[in-house]
C-alpha cells in the first residue's frame, strides 16, 4: 500500500528552520551588543524587575547572571523553535508559529535591552524604573516583529489527506503478524508548553515562587499532550505520548471495541474545537495537526480520532487485524 501523499515539495523546500530560528539569534545578539557596549556603566547588581507606583524596581540579579539567562533563554527557545519547524510535515499553522517566534523573540530582546539601558549609570538600583508606558511600546514591537516573520514565512502549507471512504484492507497472511507506529508532534502545543516553560524559570528567578511554579506547573501539563505515538497491532489501536512512562496511555482500543476503521482529512477546529484530546458528541479524539487521520468507529457507536501520517496503513492493517478476529468468532 502506498503512503498517504505529504505537503507539496515548494512547502518542503522552504528554509522553514531558518527563518524560525533566526529572530532568537539577532535579539540574543542585540542583548549582547548592549551589553558589553555599556558594561562599564552597569551597577552590581541589576534591577531586573519593576512593579507598583511608577514601576519601580523590586528585583534584582547579577550582571553577568541577568546576561547568561537571557542568552540561555533565548537561544533555547530558538532551539525549540527551530526543531518544531523542521517537523516532517508543516501544517497550515507553521507560519504563525514562526510568526509567534517572532514576536516572542522581539518582545524578550527589547525588554532586555530597555533593562540595561534602565540601569546604566545608576548609583542605586533601587532607585531605577521603567516608563509606564513600556508594555505598550514592547506590545507594538512584538506585534511589528510577528507581522515580519509571517512575512517571511510565506504562504502556509496544505495539509495532505485523504477522502472518507470503504476501510481499506492489508493483505495479512493467516498466521503472520505485522505493526505499525508512528509519531506526530503539534508545534502549537510544544511552543505553549515550551513558553510556559521559559516564563516558569523567569519568573522562579525574576519574579516571586508562586508565580514560577503554577507556570511550571501548566508546562508539565501541557507538555505530554504535545506528541503522540500511535501504534497498530494484534491488540487494537493504542495512543501513547512520548513524554509519559510506558504504563501510562493516552488511549489503547481492543479489537472487540472496534467495529471498522477508515482515513480522511481532519479539521481540529472545525470538528473538535481545538488540538489535544477533546470530547464532543459521538466521537472523541487526540488532534494534534489538520490533515489525515485515523477514524475508528467503535461498538458502541461512537467515533474515535487519531491525526498521523500515513493513516490508511495503519487503517488497512487494523481492518485486517479486525477481519480475522471476525472469522475466530465465527469459526468457533
Amino acid at each position: 500500500m502506498k503512503s498517504a501523499p505529504r505537503s507539496s515539495s515548494s512547502s518542503k523546500a522552504r528554509p522553514w528552520a531558518a527563518i524560525a530560528v533566526l529572530p532568537f539569534v539577532a535579539a540574543a545578539a542585540a542583548v549582547a551588543v548592549v551589553y558589553f557596549s555599556i558594561s562599564a556603566r552597569l551597577p552590581e547588581p541589576l534591577a531586573t524587575h519593576f512593579g507598583g507606583v511608577g514601576s519601580r524596581a523590586d528585583g534584582f540579579t547579577s550582571t553577568r547572571g541577568f546576561l547568561t539567562l537571557l542568552l540561555t533563554l533565548l537561544l533555547a527557545f530558538g532551539t525549540v523553535f527551530g526543531l518544531l519547524a523542521r517537523l516532517p510535515e508543516p501544517s497550515e499553522l507553521t507560519p504563525w508559529l514562526i510568526a509567534g517566534g517572532y514576536a516572542l523573540a522581539a518582545a524578550i530582546g527589547f525588554l532586555a535591552c530597555r533593562t540595561l539601558f534602565a540601569n546604566a549609570g545608576a548609583t542605586d538600583t533601587s532607585a531605577v524604573r521603567l516608563p509606564l508606558w513600556e508594555p505598550a511600546v514592547t506590545l507594538a514591537v512584538a506585534l511589528l516583529a510577528g507581522a515580519l516573520g509571517r512575512l517571511l514565512a510565506g504562504p502556509a502549507p496544505r495539509p495532505s489527506g485523504r477522502a472518507a471512504g470503504e476501510g481499506p484492507r492489508l493483505d495479512l497472511p493467516a498466521g503472520t503478524s505485522a505493526g505499525w507506529s508512528r509519531t506526530i508532534g503539534s508545534p502549537p502545543i510544544v511552543a505553549l508548553g515550551a513558553l510556559l516553560l521559559g516564563a516558569g524559570l523567569l519568573a522562579l528567578v525574576l519574579t516571586d515562587l508562586p508565580a514560577g511554579i503554577g507556570l511550571l506547573i501548566g508546562a508539565i501539563a501541557v507538555l505530554p499532550c504535545a506528541a503522540a505515538r500511535v501504534t497498530v497491532d494484534r491488540r487494537g489501536l493504542t495512543v501513547t505520548s512520548p513524554l509519559l512512562p510506558p504504563p501510562l496511555r493516552i488511549r489503547h482500543l481492543p479489537l472487540d471495541r472496534i467495529t471498522e476503521a477508515t482515513s480522511r482529512p481532519i479539521s481540529p477546529f472545525k470538528e473538535f474545537g481545538g488540538w489535544g484530546y477533546r470530547i464532543r458528541a459521538g466521537a472523541s479524539g487526540f488532534v494534534l495537526r489538520s490533515g489525515e487521520g485515523m477514524v475508528v468507529r467503535l461498538t458502541n457507536g461512537k467515533e474515535f480520532v487519531v491525526t498521523v501520517d500515513d493513516a490508511v496503513t495503519a487503517v488497512a492493517l487494523l481492518n485486517a487485524y479486525l477481519d480475522r478476529a471476525r472469522s475466530r468468532k465465527e469459526g468457533a
